[in-house]
């Protein structure tokens, strides 16, 4: 078996980016451990390793720092589970704010000139379930978090509430008989109430921005039908092998990757590629495990299994990309290292500096229980990670692969796209361009080329075949047809002995195509691919000509004008020649061409281009491979293979260059959500915290200002999930 290089970890009992910074610290302290990295927003754990270290380790090392986690290999909770969780938060809320509104009641009545007040013993008996059951959530975090030397959230809830319960039993305590004291049971389990609000509020979103996993995961099935000597056998898919052959009916999910051998129908790959019409598949095609079948019965035989299949390397580049820390969180977690520890001490220094000022100490203390409850390091923590989460999992809904964070980060700023030209903006397959008959008319001319082309692979064959069939022609039998090595092909047609060939084939018979060479030097200029059909004999003649060229994509001129739209200039870089590469930028309005350059000369053009801003690079993941990890942010254009995966920071998971401006969108909106975010986060604490200092937030406000900012900044990201590609919807 393989040694480990890098394991997951599910993590529980995280509640700020405080705890998050704990376990990273605990778990970087094993020795073998290269780096980890925690995830708030998934509860995970990524960690690279630079030598073998038992998983085991790693958990203990977590539980001893006050938190819990589970082996990598344990099974992931049902979703019933976590829908149970949910469940019993929601209960606990409702339970919290049953009991806390009767507390609340006469503030809320007060401005109506309704002067109440509940008796002290209903007041306390009200906020007691709330501060020590409902809330013992929060007494447990905050003694594993201090017994562990680290502070957190729920410390400073804990501390909070306490302080307030606490002071409203001394106040009850020393008051007269017969005389109402001034209690504030109604702020500890009123802010009991707001946090387990936020929290739930915050459970529920959080789950959302995972539901392109979810949703990707439901796309395995379990069970498959294999065919085997003309008997269906109903098996489940760790069963299977590769080889076998697999029968998919109509509208049945397709069950693992492989090659159609018999059948004919459609396949909806929308989930997989975001490709929003269903492709025909046929015999001899690749069809994807997790599509869903059409019409047609399926014959399929597997080609991949298990952790290989196309979903599952998808899946796993998604929960990378999710799992994996922007640059820009760095920030936030140096903040994270100290935020509890300051809060504490502001919080003291509010006590003190009320007290020695004079005010009664009540006054004091409930400013600093303000000053504890508005603290909000969870918001600050689930900035980033909600935004990657949510902005990843919507591209990938769409087709687009976005490696990691830096990847997006780095695409986010974009200001020069190189394109290769074959395969990326045109087609990569021949297509007859023009057509120059001397006898006869095109017709005629592609009847004749046809039959010559019957039965060959070659790609400029394809191409003529395509026509004929395009214009109903019917191509004619050839014989006694014979390869000319280097030249063309040449056959009897109808008792006439043809030849199609290249111009070494015309000089080899004599001839210069006086009639047609002004027309073939201006094709060539084009930078087209010349086939002269000649009539062989004594007397051989020149019968036409055919220029083949590469078509354009459908998506390609919209890209590129979408791409001018943003300010973001557009390049041509390939190894085809000058002629070829001039028709395709003059088509698509790009100014800058590079052509005839080596493969190992693109990424020195890339450097290039480099100095005068940043750059991706767009090509097919492996002939452009040093181009792709030359440039700022490789953009791989294919069907999501392991080299173009390995190549570049985002994959197209199918070829549409309209896919390269939707890329960057989805990249700059995912930014722009995390500098939202951490400003929120950073503002309400800029801005509470000195507020409740000077007494202008009681604890009651400060503790919905705190669960407002967790649940704004989580929602705020979620708003990504409505994004579509420009011109894709």
């Amino acid at each position: 078996m393989s040694q480990l290089t890098s394991l997951e970890l599910p993590i529980g009992g995280m509640t700020c980016a405080s705890c998050a910074g704990r376990v990273e610290r605990a778990l970087n302290k094993v020795a073998g451990v290269k780096q980890a990295s925690v995830n708030l927003a998934s509860e995970r754990a990524h960690v690279e390793l630079s030598s073998p270290v038992d998983p085991a380790l790693l958990v203990d090392a977590v539980v001893k720092a006050g938190y819990e986690a589970s082996l990598p290999d344990t099974p992931a909770p049902a979703q019933g589970d976590a829908h149970q969780r949910l469940k019993r938060e929601r209960l606990h809320l409702t339970l919290a704010l049953l009991l806390a509104l009767p507390l609340i009641a006469p503030m809320l009545v007060q401005p109506f000139g309704l002067d109440w007040m509940l008796p002290a013993w209903l007041q306390w008996a009200l906020a007691t379930p709330v501060q020590f059951i409902l809330g013992a959530r929060f007494y447990v975090a905050a003694f594993k978090a201090v017994r562990a030397g680290a502070g957190n959230m729920d410390l400073l809830v804990a501390l909070g509430t306490s302080a307030g319960y606490g002071l409203s039993l001394y106040e009850w305590a020393r008051a007269p008989t017969g005389h109402m004291p001034h209690l504030y049971f109604e702020a500890s389990a009123v802010v009991i109430a707001l946090v387990l609000l936020g929290k739930y509020l915050e459970s529920r979103a959080k789950r959302q921005t995972a539901s392109a996993i979810r949703a990707l995961e439901a796309l395995r099935p379990e069970r498959a039908l294999r065919w085997v000597d003309g008997v269906e056998q109903d098996v489940a898919i760790a069963q299977l092998r590769l080889g076998d052959l697999i029968v998919v009916k109509p509208g049945e999910r397709i069950a693992v990757d492989g090659d159609v051998i018999e059948g004919r129908s459609h396949a909806d790959e929308a989930l997989i590629s975001g490709e929003s019409l269903p492709v025909p598949k046929q015999p001899g095609d690749r069809v994807t495990g997790g599509a869903i079948n059409g019409e047609g019965r399926l014959l399929i035989k597997t080609s991949a299994l298990g952790s290989e299949t196309v979903l599952a390397r998808i899946i796993r580049l998604v929960e990378d990309a999710q799992a994996a820390k922007a640059p820009i969180q760095k920030l936030v977690d140096r903040v994270s290292q100290v935020f509890v520890p300051t809060v504490l001490l502001l919080a003291l220094a509010t006590l003190v500096g009320w007290w020695l000022h004079g005010a009664p100490l009540e006054t004091a203390i409930i400013n600093a229980v303000a000053v504890l409850v508005i603290a909000c390091p969870c918001a600050l923590g689930l900035a980033t990670p909600t935004a990657i989460m949510a902005g990843t999992g919507v591209a990938a809904r769409h087709g687009i692969l976005i490696k990691d964070a830096d990847a997006l980060e780095r695409a986010h700023a974009v200001t020069q796209v190189v394109f290769d030209k074959t395969g990326t903006l045109t087609s990569g397959a021949p297509r007859i361009a023009h057509l120059q008959a001397l006898e006869g008319d095109e017709s005629q001319l592609l009847e004749l080329a046809g039959a010559l082309q019957r039965g060959s692979e070659h790609p400029l064959a394809r191409a003529v075949l395509d026509e004929c069939q395009a214009r109903s022609i019917e191509v004619p039998a050839v014989q006694a047809s014979q390869s000319l090595t280097g030249r063309g092909i040449q056959g009897n047609v109808a008792g006439r002995e043809l030849a199609l060939g290249n111009q070494r084939l015309l000089h080899d018979q004599g001839l210069d195509g006086a009639l047609l060479v002004q027309q073939a030097s201006a094709w060539e200029a084009e930078g087209r691919t010349l086939s002269w059909l000649i009539e062989l004999g004594r007397q051989p003649r020149v019968l036409g000509l055919l220029a083949f060229g590469d078509t354009l994509k459908p998506g390609a001129q919209a890209a590129i004008e979408q791409l001018h739209a943003r300010h973001i200039s557009s390049h041509l870089l390939t190894g085809d020649n000058q002629g070829s590469a001039a028709v395709v930028a003059q088509a698509l309005g790009i100014t800058d061409v590079y052509a005839q350059v080596l493969p190992a000369d693109k990424a020195a053009t890339v450097n290039r281009l480099k100095s005068t801003g940043v750059v991706a690079m767009v090509g097919d993941g492996i002939n452009d491979a040093p181009a792709l990890a030359a440039a700022d942010i490789g953009i791989a254009m294919g069907g999501g293979t392991d080299v173009a995966m390995q190549a570049a920071g985002i994959t197209l998971m199918r070829g549409d260059p309209r896919l390269v401006p939707a890329a960057l969108e989805i990249c700059r909106k995912t930014y722009a959500k995390i500098r939202q975010n951490l400003f929120w986060a950073f503002v309400y604490n800029l801005i509470g915290i000195p507020l409740a200092a000077f007494g202008l937030l009681n604890p009651v406000l400060a503790g919905a200002a705190m669960a407002l900012s967790s649940v704004s900044v989580v929602s705020n990201a979620l708003l990504l999930k409505t994004w579509k590609p420009e011109g894709l919807e």
